[in-house]
């Protein structure tokens, strides 16, 4: 194997670059049943899993696009354009040794095996459709944590994988959840015992690597009665002048008393499209705390849900977006009340540079007639010139007269004196922007673990400079 090649340097991000690869396994451009042949082929997996792919196909090949109420941009998609699964192989690492020199240099780039080294207490990390390295501490492997792909939790995991599997998130839910179902590959298998607080978080890495390609990872996460854990995932793609397709389907199971915390980081290359499906059920007295920070893409369509179940179950996702010139953020999260005495929360803030458009579209639904179930949504829209755009669009459903919903949505500019003040003191225009831009979120960011937050403020600075600059 020759030499990796350095394709595109580090520019705005680090996660912009590219090393020429070889793959030993390659589906070939286009989407077909003979596609899904290869992918079970390559995977060897069951009967029953092919068959699954291909009645997905066939759903997903039904299902028309959402164009009612999309953005104008998901018309520049080509299905037949991608490729649907790339790999040098199926199996992944334990080792940072064991993996390909490419793939190893690239997370060592994106500062992934320091990060294990630091603070976590478990990593997976994948490279375009497989993951090339997966290792979690000892001793809570041996407490009996799991944390494989889901590929390894299909395979030695099915009594614990099987019952959940496309339960929360139907094949046929929309378009692209059935698009996941046929050709998914990677994602991340968590399973927590009852009782068991992991105190370190649990990180997740997705690279994109090669262009015109689809990402289609699938992550079931299950956490036992009265067990806590902290997940998170980071995604990354270099630029290209070819399209990218992420399109993920998340599932978290959260049994009574039991609190997760998903955090996740978007920073994909201006080409991506990033069309996802993310739900979590919430059982008895159980609490799913998601907090989203999207950066990159052309175009996000991603509305984590939570459902709440079980009484007295607790829902909470804070999100930011940062829409820059030619890009479409349309974010938002769905809370629907099943159990009474449950609770949630929705607080979303968005800043559009350029001609970028952010978008909040936001979901209440609270069934029990007389449940005493409590929302509060909150949506602060930051625009930073003439051309820039955002838009909120909430629907609230609300049964009986014993539920309580608070909503307020909030558009402003940047202050203008603000900005003369700081620049008389001698600071420069775009550093003064970047500081009223992070006054504007940091509240939010303190919410993300401290590694993550200095992260994302200087990747929120970068886009502030790079925009005005």
């Amino acid at each position: 194997m020759k030499s990796p090649e350095i394709i595109a340097d580090a520019q705005e991000t680090k996660g912009d670059f590219r090393y020429a690869l070889n793959y030993s396994l390659d589906a070939g451009q286009g989407l077909s049943h003979a596609t899904l042949d290869y992918i079970s082929d390559a995977k060897g997996e069951e009967p029953w899993i092919r068959r699954w792919r291909h009645e997905a196909l066939d759903i997903f090949l039904q299902k028309t696009m959402p164009w009612e109420w999309a953005p104008a941009v998901l018309r520049d998609l080509r299905f037949e354009d991608f490729h649907y699964y790339l790999a040098q192989g199926t199996e992944s690492r334990q080792s940072w040794e064991e993996v390909s020199p490419e793939v190893k240099r690239t997370f060592e780039r994106l500062g992934i095996p320091e990060q294990e080294q630091k603070f976590l207490a478990g990593v997976e990390a994948q490279f375009d459709s497989e993951a090339a390295y997966a290792r979690i501490q000892e001793r809570l492997q041996a407490q009996g944590v799991i944390f494989v792909s889901s590929s390894e939790g299909l395979a030695r995991y099915p009594e614990i994988f099987r019952p959940h599997f496309g339960q929360i998130v139907p094949v046929g839910d929309n378009k692209f959840s059935a698009l996941n179902s046929a050709v998914f590959s990677g994602g991340s298998f968590i399973y927590v015992p009852p009782g068991l607080k992991v105190s370190q978080p649990l990180q997740a890495y997705f690279r994109i690597n090669a262009e015109n390609f689809g990402q289609f990872e699938r992550t079931l996460i299950v956490v036992g009665e009265g067990a806590e854990v902290s997940y998170m995932e980071g995604c990354t793609a270099p630029s290209s002048s070819k399209a990218m397709l992420h399109s993920a389907v998340v599932e978290l199971v959260v049994l009574p008393h039991a609190k997760l915390q998903y955090i996740s980081v978007q920073n994909w290359s201006r080409n991506v499209f990033n069309l996802v499906t993310k739900r979590g059920v919430a059982h008895e007295g159980a609490e799913i705390r998601w907090i989203d920070c999207n950066i990159g893409s052309k175009l996000t369509m991603k509305y984590p849900c939570i459902l709440l179940q079980g009484e007295r179950a607790r829902g909470e996702v804070l999100s930011i977006a940062v829409a820059r010139e030619g890009q479409w953020q349309d974010t938002g999260a769905k809370m629907i009340h099943l159990g009474r005495h449950t609770s949630s929360q929705i607080i979303s803030k968005s800043i559009s540079l350029g001609s970028g458009i952010a978008s909040a579209r936001n979901f209440v639904d609270i069934r029990p007639a007389d449940g005493q179930c409590q929302n509060h949504t909150q949506c602060d829209a930051l625009l930073l010139n003439a051309r820039s755009c955002s838009a909120t669009f909430p629907t609230l459903r609300i049964h009986g007269h014993r539920n309580c919903v608070q909503h307020e949505a909030s558009v402003s500019k940047i202050s203008e004196e603000q900005l003369f003040y700081l620049q008389q003191r001698g600071i420069p225009h775009a550093q003064a922007l970047s500081l009223s831009v992070n006054g504007f979120v940091n509240e939010l960011l303190r919410e993300f673990p401290m590694e993550y937050g200095v992260e994302l403020k200087r990747l929120i600075e970068l886009e502030v400079e790079g925009a005005v600059g």
